[in-house]
């Protein structure tokens, strides 16, 4: 008997533990998130735009020199569209020559290239080459203002008021962490052939007879960290000292953005913690390609009887690390699919879970179009499908 309930116990015992930690397998702890000296912070997953961090990222605050990364953006997608070139010589104002604060040490009645001016104001943080860029693209700093409110609209930044193009304080020249990480998503995805300027770590000009300068990134990530390549520095007083940062480890890329600390190291620190927390508990998980064939489709009435149904884009997901084989699609097809079809037509869903809690939706597209089949094969599909709904209703 007593080798009955010794045996009874450990087993038991086997249940329990199995159970116990088939659970904690499942539920992957991520500890709480580090907490920052900065008046405003946020970490997102630059593929996915997952929010990882998160600290008062909506409170609109004076950005300094952050505002550059717009100024760098507008100058880009002119150089992209065509309308300026690189290689074109700038004439240099005395407004521009005049500026104070950083600068990259142009002269007035000189001329400087749009590239040397470009890398004055992501490596050097120029406003000399700043608004000497501003006022080549649209007439006048004024004017560019302009444009780039308008493009901080089109980018969803909804809680921004750009009043110059260098982040020289003004009353009502205000962003946030949110809009700012959408402006730096954006940097790094439409002009990706520019970005990598943002990773320099010095950059030498002189101005024509003077003697030339090297002048290192302020960004001191850049040098602490190989996997950080770029992004923006900014600092006044009444910014406090700022910093939006990016990384690549894994094919994962993070963003974060750290608002109002109290000295250049701090800033840089502050961005390591988050960049770190980010890397260590979480990964960007590819569950489909764009192209990759889901599931087929029975087409009634068309010239073809199938058609192949994808998401159309990359699907990626942000997951805690390790937690990928947990991860389950169900798939959900429209019950009747009659032609004509287009190309990208949503014909069902996709629902991905993580261990029981709904990840993602995504509807299913038709991958290519589907004409209407002619009378008769219309008329034989349509028979067909009154049997199947006679007989299965």
């Amino acid at each position: 008997m007593s080798n009955f309930l010794t045996r009874s116990f450990w087993s038991l015992f086997v249940i329990f533990f199995v159970a116990v930690n088939s659970a904690s397998a499942k539920q992957l702890i991520i500890p709480a998130p580090p907490q920052l000296a900065a008046s405003s912070y946020l970490l997102i997953d630059a593929a996915t735009g997952e929010v990882l961090v998160e600290h008062n990222s909506h409170e609109p605050l004076p950005p300094a020199s952050l505002t550059k990364m717009m100024s760098s953006y507008i100058v880009s997608g002119e150089i992209d569209r065509g309308h300026i070139n690189m290689t074109d010589m700038v004439p240099i104002s005395v407004r521009a020559w005049k500026m104070g604060g950083s600068r990259m040490f142009i002269r007035e009645g000189t001329e400087v290239s749009v590239k040397d001016l470009l890398r004055g104001v992501i490596i050097q943080s120029g406003n000399d080459a700043t608004v000497a860029l501003a006022e080549y693209i649209a007439g006048s700093e004024e004017a560019f203002v302009d444009i780039m409110n308008q493009q901080a609209a089109l980018l969803g930044m909804n809680n921004t008021q750009f009043k110059n193009s260098t982040g020289w304080p003004a009353e009502g020249h205000l962003t946030t962490a949110w809009d700012l990480s959408l402006l730096a998503r954006a940097l790094i995805n439409d002009h990706p052939e520019h970005y990598n300027i943002y990773s320099e770590q010095e950059f030498t000009y002189g101005a024509p007879g003077e003697e030339t300068k090297t002048q290192s990134n302020r960004n001191k990530l850049l040098f602490r960290d190989k996997s950080v390549d770029g992004i923006k520095t900014g600092h006044t007083n009444e910014a406090g000292y700022c910093l939006v940062a990016s990384a690549v480890r894994d094919d994962m890329r993070l963003i974060s953005v750290v608002m109002g600390t109290r000295s250049e190291s701090a800033r840089a620190d502050e961005s390591q913690k988050l960049l770190a927390h980010g890397f260590r508990y979480y990964e960007t998980h590819k569950q489909f390609s764009a192209d990759e064939v889901l599931a087929t489709a029975r087409v009634w009435a068309g010239q073809d009887n199938h058609v192949d149904l994808i998401v159309g884009a990359d699907l990626d997901l942000t997951i805690p690390r390790g937690s990928g084989k947990n991860l389950q699609s169900d798939i959900r097809i429209d019950e009747t699919i009659r032609a004509p079809i287009e190309q990208n037509q949503a014909l069902g869903e996709v629902t991905i879970t993580l261990d029981g809690e709904v990840v993602a939706k995504h509807s299913l597209l038709a991958a290519n179009a589907v004409a209407e089949a002619g009378f008769l094969a219309r008329l034989w599909d349509g028979l067909k499908l009154f049997f199947i709904n006679l007989f299965s209703s």
